[in-house]
């Protein structure tokens, strides 16, 4: 098609920004709006038998997402037997083309794509849209550095299976960012866009995608059963919560993997930089109160009261009181009319010790060899014979 063609009397093409087997893209302006727009035109002998049905799938499925990092699908239609879609149009490269150009990215700036192509994803998600070809050509950057996500031709309706337009043990995407269960043949679901995602973003910092091979088939193997070389391991400078991170995006079972939602706060907080959380506060211990006598002080606070114990609640006496409001204040075991029973007891031991030292000196005064216990005859004044026992000596 020549420059200057007019598509639907409003969209001017003027020169092409992009081919494909599908199509070819052309940088175009919207006449009736004034500004300029990208237009996706079908190739007129296309041999691939689903090439229309995919073509309107990504009308459909894009059409429903409105988001910023999500490349807006403005208008659909067909002129001479050819199928168009009208885009937004990106003023940018895709990162296919900034990897060939500059080569790996620092971890600052590969971040900021993690987070905004993984909000994309999310928007996309839950219009239960799945990508299923996330890979650098198909992110752009804009010409402020905003990442968008583009072509959904091979996206398809999470409750729709149909939608995928593929034959059955097809595998369609791009091998080398494609998910393990689907290298199985499985459905596609967003934990498998998360994981390309997660192979961009490898490639991004290392410049080569987590895994290679000499076929597409063996990089399927290695999606399978080959643990990815952490980037670091691969001289680059990169924070350990960064590296964690990107290789468990790349964890090979679907439900091991955060959500696209969860990506994109995670990396758009700053946790990437690997900066420690603050620790909780520590309560303050209560001061042990000064301890009384054993058997009317109460005892230090405990978290457990002792076996025996009674507790007290004591209220605040005014508003904004520090007293605390509970306490346990030990119970002493009493004795007889209410002495406490270690004091009884040890009142009853003293008077056992004096009751027997008192029987001990009457009975050494009785048996006293000055006093005999036996009668002894006695004259009084009077001549008269009287019988006494001699008095114990005091």
């Amino acid at each position: 098609m020549k420059q200057q063609v007019l598509i639907a009397g409003r969209y001017r093409l003027n020169n092409t920004i992009g081919r494909g087997a599908m199509g070819e893209v052309w940088q175009a302006y919207d006449e009736l709006v004034g500004r300029p727009v990208a237009v996706k035109l079908l190739h007129a002998q296309n041999s691939e038998p689903t090439a229309a049905a995919r073509f309107r799938l990504e009308a459909q499925t894009a059409g429903l997402l409105s988001h910023p990092h999500v490349v807006g699908v403005l208008d659909f239609g067909e002129q001479e037997g050819r199928l168009f879609l009208v885009m937004e149009l990106v003023d940018g490269d895709s990162l296919a083309r900034v990897l060939a150009q500059t080569g790996p990215l620092p971890a600052e700036d590969v971040a900021r794509i993690a987070a905004q192509s993984a909000a994309g994803l999310g928007a996309a998600h839950e219009q239960g849209i799945v990508h299923r070809d996330i890979k650098p050509g198909n992110l752009l950057l804009d010409a402020d550095g905003s990442l968008k996500i583009g072509d959904f031709g091979i996206a398809h309706f999470m409750n729709d299976p149909s939608g995928a337009l593929t034959a059955t043990g097809q595998i369609v995407g791009t091998s080398l960012y494609i998910a393990p269960e689907r290298a199985l043949g499985q459905p596609a679901g967003p934990p498998s866009d998360v994981y390309s995602l997660g192979c961009v973003l490898y490639q991004l910092l290392t410049g080569q995608p987590p895994f290679r091979a000499g076929s597409p088939i063996a990089v399927l193997h290695h999606h399978l059963d080959t643990a990815p070389v952490p980037p670091r391991e691969l001289g680059v400078a990169l924070p350990p919560a960064f590296e964690n991170y990107l290789l468990g995006l790349l964890a090979k079972r679907p439900e091991d993997r955060p959500t696209a939602h969860q990506v994109a706060d995670w990396f758009a907080a700053g946790n990437w930089r690997g900066r420690p959380e603050p620790l909780p506060a520590i309560a303050p211990h209560p001061r042990p109160e000064p301890r009384a006598a054993a058997w009317d002080a109460p005892s230090a606070p405990s978290p457990t009261p002792a076996p025996g114990a009674a507790t007290v609640y004591a209220f605040p006496t005014a508003t904004g009181s520090t007293t605390a409001s509970h306490r346990t204040r030990r119970r002493q075991p009493t004795g007889v009319r209410g002495v406490p029973r270690k004091r009884s007891r040890a009142v009853g031991t003293v008077a056992a010790v004096v009751v027997f030292l008192a029987a001990l000196l009457i009975g050494m005064a009785w048996f006293s060899p000055a006093h005999s216990s036996a009668d002894t005859p006695s004259t009084g004044p009077s001549g008269t014979a009287s019988n006494s026992r001699s008095a114990p000596q005091p």
